[in-house]
């Protein structure tokens, strides 16, 4: 008798939480909407590099030049003025803003109850779901951010698997708790200048440096996950 080796496969991809409970967080970024400043080192750099290159740029006749300047003058003209860089989100520092910090990421904290805060107590988090029966980590996080936001046609996932893991560890006040793995997957917020967020007693829009203000005791993990 001939036995078969394939094995039957599985129809549903599943996750053991044997060694603990997992969680799906999202890191949901906002990108620049503006250029950054330039650095004064780039700056001088790159204006060393201009008038290098007038010394030996091709001189071309007068001739041609006045027939470049003459040609379409008069035709049309643009009046530019740039939009301010500081908005009066800036000014008031309202944190709940996007319209703030427009050279920087900005980060969605929310506040409230999470997983692994001290009952009842509300702290600062990333919007989060507890791992139940989806599909994929992919798929929680999907959830965790659509509970929050009511849909999520206005975000776009990067990649399939987590940016960083954390294992969590309960404190001395958490004696019963068991440890659990955090999983961060990052998102982005696509052509949306204001949300309507639920599901939590507070919200804030941070930059990266402002939000090692909330999480001191994560500075260095955070640091290393938020490389821009």
């Amino acid at each position: 008798m001939k036995m078969s080796l394939v094995r039957p496969l599985l129809t549903r991809r599943g996750f053991s939480t044997s060694s603990g409970n997992l969680v799906a967080s999202v890191l949901f970024e906002r990108l620049p909407v503006v250029i950054p400043k330039i650095d004064p080192v780039v700056y001088a750099f790159q204006e060393f590099s201009f008038r290098w290159r007038q010394q030996y740029q091709r001189r071309y006749p007068d001739e041609f030049l006045d027939k470049s300047d003459a040609r379409g003058k008069g035709d049309y003209q643009i009046d530019y003025v740039p939009a301010p860089r500081i908005t009066e989100a800036d000014k008031s520092n309202d944190r709940r803003s996007l319209q703030r910090a427009l050279d920087r990421r900005l980060y969605l904290l929310l506040y409230g109850n999470a997983y692994g805060a001290p009952s009842g107590k509300p702290v600062w988090h990333f919007p989060e779901k507890v791992y139940e029966s989806e599909e994929t980590m992919r798929k929680c996080a999907e959830s965790a951010l659509k509970s929050v936001l009511g849909d999520l046609s206005n975000t776009y996932f990067v990649g399939n698997a987590p940016m960083a893991h954390m294992v969590v560890q309960p404190t001395k006040d958490q004696s019963g708790s068991t440890s659990y793995k955090r999983f961060f997957f990052k998102s982005q917020v696509i052509a949306k200048n204001e949300f309507n967020i639920g599901k939590c007693e507070d919200f804030v829009w941070v930059t990266k440096d402002e939000l090692m203000e909330y999480f001191p005791e994560q500075a260095e993990f955070l640091n290393k996950m938020i490389i821009s």
